[in-house]
């Protein structure tokens, strides 16, 4: 666990956003992520019968999609342990094998920092 107080203030921002994201939607998961000029996306899970998206990757696409060439981090809102390997990798595809994936709870205390690597 990590205490929220000693995280950046852009981080525990992009903290907030993502669990304000899975709270107002009522979904599984809710994520954010920075982009290399302090832009944020935020997103929910998409589970269309259509389309079936983790709110991480959903982010990642959003930021793509808005001209973003890069991301500073990323955070994912969950009740599972950790981000999965394919969330790691779309952080990874835009902002490189370094970038921060902060995991944190429904109540968003962060559990773990990981690298997208």
């Amino acid at each position: 666990m990590t205490d929220n107080s000693a995280l950046d203030p852009e981080d525990r921002k992009i903290v907030t956003l993502a669990r304000s994201a899975r709270a107002r939607n009522g979904v599984p998961e809710g994520a954010a992520v920075r982009d290399e000029t302090g832009r944020t996306y935020v997103a929910g899970t998409v589970a269309l019968d259509s389309l079936k998206l983790s709110a991480l990757r959903t982010a990642v696409a959003m930021a793509v999609a808005s001209g973003a060439t890069s991301l500073e981090a990323a955070v994912v809102v969950t009740e599972a342990e950790g981000a999965s390997d394919e969330d790691r990798a779309a952080v990874r595809d835009l902002g490189g094998p370094q970038t921060p994936v902060l995991v944190a709870g429904p109540d968003g205390t962060v559990r773990t920092t990981v690298t997208a690597g």
